[in-house]
């Protein structure tokens, strides 16, 4: 997908909401549990009800990869359907890959190629050659984790190198990789503070924000310090729409949870003006 494509989803629907699918079995509707796949019909049923009022779905990929084959047909069966019923749709593969330059180049194959995934999360650790070849392919995105919402994040991630904070290292040396304009980066919406100082260093590229909602993270101050001129943020919510209920209404749920952050997200784009 091209970015111009998301840019438009933005402003058609006033939203930049990122649905997670992290679709675990010991949470979904216990009447599911008697489907064929009851992944699928639960990704189904969330898809149908909440594409009016998101931009971008992002299958978790370790909660396929937990069950076998099974899972990954799932998933399979996830993305044919997104891409045949909704392919305005920005999807990621949220895999955190990365790895030495001939096995990158197969994960980028596996999710952009055969899984016909428009983007995927990658862990920037193994530098520029891990990195490289996902950025080969033309119209698909690369998200590199730069600051995480997690507890953990502190251990490495703000450490000081080279005379500024690790995070500020990666976001600074990866605009030097060949193919850097289809970077991404992940910033967790529980670091929204520093949102203002990643901007002096990427001050356009789209962010992947998760945390917002059940972390704790602030649409609000996500917007304040990150918004750009093409809006350049993916706020993403998971649990808080997934398993907002475990009765036969799951999906009607879910979309009033879609729906209640589109609004917001509406809210903080007029004040912006960016719509």
């Amino acid at each position: 997908m091209k970015i111009e494509d998301l840019i438009a989803q933005i402003h058609q629907k006033k939203s930049f909401l990122c649905v997670g699918l992290d679709t675990d079995l010991d949470k979904i509707p216990e009447h599911l549990l008697k489907e064929g796949d009851p992944i699928f019909a639960f990704n189904k049923a969330i898809i149908d009800a909440t594409h009016p009022y998101c931009v971008a779905y992002k299958p978790n990929i370790a909660f396929y990869e937990a069950y076998g084959l099974q899972g990954w047909k799932s998933l399979e069966r996830t993305m044919e359907y997104l891409n045949a019923k909704h392919p305005e749709m920005f999807t990621i593969a949220d895999a955190k890959r990365g790895d030495i330059g001939n096995t990158s180049t197969r994960y980028a194959k596996a999710f952009f190629e055969t899984m016909d995934f428009d983007s995927i999360t990658i862990a920037p650790y193994m530098g520029k050659d891990s990195v490289e070849p996902f950025l080969e392919f033309r119209d698909r995105h690369t998200i590199l984790l730069a600051l995480t919402s997690n507890q953990g994040a502190f251990d490495f991630q703000t450490k000081n190198v080279n005379g500024q904070e690790l995070y500020k290292e990666v976001l600074s040396v990866s605009k030097t990789y060949k193919g850097a304009e289809r970077l991404m980066y992940v910033v967790g919406a529980t670091k929204a503070t520093y949102l203002e100082d990643i901007r002096k260093i990427v001050p356009e590229s789209f962010l992947l924000v998760p945390g917002v909602g059940a972390q704790g993270g602030s649409l609000q101050e996500v917007c304040k310090y990150g918004i750009t001129k093409d809006v350049g943020l993916l706020v993403n919510s998971s649990r808080g729409i997934l398993y907002a209920s475990t009765g036969v209404d799951f999906a009607e749920i879910a979309a009033k949870k879609a729906q209640e952050i589109q609004k917001e997200m509406a809210i903080e784009l007029a004040k912006q003006n960016k719509v």
